[in-house]
């Protein structure tokens, strides 16, 4: 069976991409929007959801960066709404991944206008009661953090499984640095809100800036990314990745029954795996994975993700459909460089590590790669190692053996 479900995808208008992309070129370069609009009027009101992805497409084949794309898109996306709109596509059925997906932006949206009403209360006089106005969006801006495991489901498993069916799913990397856009804008929220020292003119221009974002996000999602990601994968697909989706939080939304699955021990997993320091089931290998205290992801030769372990407390998010993907696909446009720049670096020899250290969501992390080489020094791939180092970094002095005791644990 094909991995298409119609050959709508097939069909894109090569003419009307043309037309649009002269259309997207020109808003970027400062020309009327109301003279393109005349001159393109049948390309405009004729738009599909292809369309606008095959022109985003053709802009990244051309060498335009994410962030030049970024810069105008809003305004391209608003440009196209009319047109974007008139698509019709069957919504996803109830208790379905995207159906899920689709009700959190509703949830998101009921948040988001809360906070423009309180917003609206103070009008006139946010500055006298800028405290007190404070003291009201802060917790909602909070709450907003949690709607981030809404981008990390499309990106580690919509995105995964429409890549491996999609030709044309270069514009994804957008989106995803869309994602990266909204948490910095988020982050600086907060730490506006936290500062005994701002002032509401940072916090109005800033919350702006986010709402631009999001509702923007929310628009592309259901004129755009929904639609083809409907259209274009199988009913079983969709059922494997609800089935991930549970890896995750549901945010805003009641947590939905997870459909029932009976689980075999296959052969495999009671297969061994013999070495010369000892021999292990698959299973206990799995187990050992899955209990050290620090993140492992595995990427072999071809730069293609393999393994990850299923520690219980993840820093970065990981999902089964990651499995066998690109590992330049699962990072920002913004960071791939610096990935590719390593990657090369082991594979010529130069290097065998890379370490650095970053801070998420209040924790020190300490990200490690290492190079995999045979016992030939052959290359095979790359180790990535996440430690969360925050309460190491506090141990003093010495706590032996002989002193655990079970009853004060």
């Amino acid at each position: 069976m094909s991995e298409f479900i119609n050959n709508r995808a097939q069909k894109i208008n090569q003419e009307r991409v043309n037309d649009l992309l002269a259309v997207s070129t020109g808003i970027m370069h400062g020309m009327d929007a109301r003279i393109l609009m005349e001159k393109y009027r049948d390309a405009i009101e004729h738009i599909t959801p292809y369309d606008m992805i095959a022109l985003e497409d053709q802009q990244i084949r051309m060498g335009i960066t994410p962030e030049t794309i970024k810069k105008d898109l809003q305004k391209v996306i608003s440009l196209f709404y009319k047109g974007l709109s008139k698509y019709r596509w069957d919504k996803p059925e109830e208790d379905t991944f995207l159906y899920y997906l689709m009700l959190e932006n509703e949830a998101f949206t009921f948040r988001l206008n809360q906070v423009k009403k309180i917003v609206k209360l103070y009008k006139g006089r946010e500055t006298c009661d800028y405290e007190l106005l404070k003291e009201e969006l802060l917790p909602r801006f909070r709450d907003f953090l949690e709607f981030n495991y809404h981008y990390i489901k499309k990106e580690t498993i919509l995105f995964p499984f429409l890549e491996k069916r999609w030709k044309q799913s270069r514009p994804l990397s957008i989106m995803w640095s869309l994602h990266d856009d909204i948490r910095r804008k988020l982050k600086l929220i907060l730490h506006i809100l936290e500062d005994p020292e701002s002032t509401w003119k940072e916090l109005s221009k800033e919350m702006g800036l986010y709402f631009f974002l999001v509702f923007g996000m929310i628009q592309k999602e259901n004129l755009v990314l929904f639609p083809v990601a409907t259209e274009n994968l199988r009913k079983d697909l969709w059922d494997e990745m609800l089935m991930e989706s549970f890896e995750y939080p549901f945010p805003f939304i009641e947590t939905p029954p997870m459909p029932h699955v009976i689980v075999y021990q296959t052969e495999a997993e009671r297969a061994t795996i013999p070495s010369t320091s000892g021999e292990l089931t698959v299973e206990q290998a799995l187990l050992a994975f899955n209990n050290l205290p620090v993140d492992i992801t595995l990427v072999d030769e071809e730069d293609k993700v393999r393994f990850f372990n299923k520690a219980a407390d993840r820093t970065f998010p990981r999902s089964p459909a990651i499995i066998g993907r690109s590992v330049q696909l699962c990072h920002p446009p913004e960071s791939v460089h610096v990935v590719e720049k390593i990657i090369r670096s082991f594979r010529a020899g130069k290097k065998d590590t890379a370490e650095f250290r970053v801070h998420v969501r209040g924790r020190y992390i300490l990200i490690r790669y290492y190079a995999l080489r045979n016992d030939q020094g052959v290359y095979k791939g790359v180790l990535e190692v996440s430690q969360d180092i925050t309460d190491i970094q506090g141990l003093e002095g010495e706590k032996r053996l002989l002193d655990w005791d079970s009853d004060t644990e």
